[in-house]
């Protein structure tokens, strides 16, 4: 690919970190299956291991086949650099620890996966983090929660699951006038339904185990760095703007400018924490990717007639998916998510926590299992499963009663999922 033409997200789907093999011709992308990569002698070894040349030394850290996928990642979010994780949780958790040291706080909205929650509220606070939920749907929340000791402020754009979107151009004002990145993560949206960078975030974290694989086979995570944010403008980063001990006094963000963040989360995050996406893994996603603009359109087409569908249905009391004109984020959903607002979305049924139980049990098109961003059409009963460990009060704030459905509409024949819904609907 010519470097100096800019190509569709459709042509980098395809072809963005990608080359024939050099030695075979091959077309795809080999799976690297290689723990450890040969150096051509002691002079490279050297400079390798301290970060003066750039290469393969061991799978935990760099492999030439996730190191395409990395590359992909970026270039469909048109960032700067990106590091793979073996998934989406892990990827939080590298972010996390290169950006903060202990004692350290950040701002989360409170309209998040119901894992992330836990994660950020809970374990993380076993590491000395503290996290500040907030309603982000009001920024000036935000400001009120802000200390001198938060790192970073983030968010779904796209929440899982109750179909909220945020205002991410107004956050990432306030998280600049702070001095601190704005983190979003994108997992529902892709990078075909929106590029948060466009929008002043500076750091993108994906679950590429769901719509960026697509297919429910393989886990995997990522976090890409915009290259924009200037990591030695205040004293919040020490980690990145001050000298590095275990790399001889290197100063990540002064030796690697636009993307020091990527090289200290490869070079000391999977160093040593060590969750490493897997060559099999990388390779697995990397077909998923390929077909991401063409099952997105048909995800989006099929969630918005199955949202009509149920907004009229007599044993439904609401939906709540942006693309419809009677949601309150029907504007903004226009506005960062032209090409549609995602496939995943939930709706109440009138019966309430009953009623939900007995709609997950008599589909049969749909599959009842807790995963998202499938070719498959995917039903779940979020209080009883994912965010079975939140409060109710949590659980209503979150969108998300225990009447509520969580549906990810896959890219089936839309008169087969609308019927399977209704005959399901029939029983509660």
């Amino acid at each position: 690919m010519s470097k100096e033409k800019e190509y569709g997200i459709e042509t980098l789907a395809i072809h963005a970190g990608a080359r024939p093999d050099p030695v075979t011709g091959a077309r795809t992308t080999p799976i690297f299956q290689s723990t450890a990569f040969v150096f051509d002698d002691a002079e490279r070894a050297s400079e390798l291991f301290n970060l003066q040349a750039f290469g393969f030394i061991y799978s935990r850290l760099t492999n030439p086949t996730v190191a395409v996928l990395e590359e992909r990642m970026a270039g469909l979010e048109n960032g700067r650099g990106a590091v793979a994780s073996a998934t989406g949780h892990a990827a939080q958790f590298l972010l996390a620890s290169t950006l903060m040291e202990a004692g350290d706080e950040f701002i989360a909205s409170r309209n998040l996966y119901g894992g992330s929650i836990t994660q950020f509220g809970v374990s993380f606070a076993k590491l000395g983090w503290k996290c500040h939920f907030v309603d982000m749907t009001e920024p000036e929340n935000i400001q009120a929660a802000m200390t001198d000791r938060v790192k970073f402020i983030f968010c779904e754009n796209l929440a899982n699951p109750g179909g909220v979107v945020l205002d991410i151009e107004k956050i990432a004002v306030i998280a600049h006038e702070h001095g601190i990145p704005l983190v979003c993560d994108n997992t529902l949206a892709s990078p075909y339904l929106c590029r948060p960078f466009d929008w002043g975030c500076d750091l993108i974290v994906h679950s590429m185990t769901k719509f960026i694989n697509g297919h429910g086979n393989t886990m995997g995570g990522v976090v890409i760095e915009s290259g924009k944010f200037d990591w030695s403008q205040n004293d919040k980063f020490p980690s990145l703007s001050k000298p590095d001990e275990a790399y001889h006094g290197l100063t990540f963000h002064e030796t690697f400018g636009d993307f020091g963040f990527t090289m200290k989360m490869r070079a000391v995050g999977l160093r040593d924490f060590g969750p490493s996406l897997s060559a099999q893994a990388a390779w697995n996603i990397l077909q998923g990717v390929e077909t991401l603009p063409l099952r997105m359109d048909r995800h989006v087409a099929n969630a918005l007639a199955v949202a009509e569908f149920l907004e009229g249905h007599p044993k439904v009391s609401w939906v709540s998916y942006s693309g419809l004109k009677s949601s309150p984020y029907y504007d903004l959903g226009k506005k960062y998510f032209p090409k549609g607002c995602g496939s995943l979305f939930t709706f109440g049924c009138k019966g309430g926590y009953g009623a939900g139980a007995t709609v997950v049990e008599k589909v049969n098109l749909f599959s009842h299992l807790a995963n998202l961003g499938d070719t498959k059409s995917l039903i779940l009963h979020p209080a009883s499963t994912t965010h079975r460990q939140l409060s109710e009060e949590q659980l209503i704030s979150a969108g998300i009663g225990p009447e509520a459905i969580r549906l990810s509409v896959g890219i089936e024949s839309i008169q087969d999922i609308i019927d399977d819904l209704d005959q399901a609907l029939s029983f509660a």
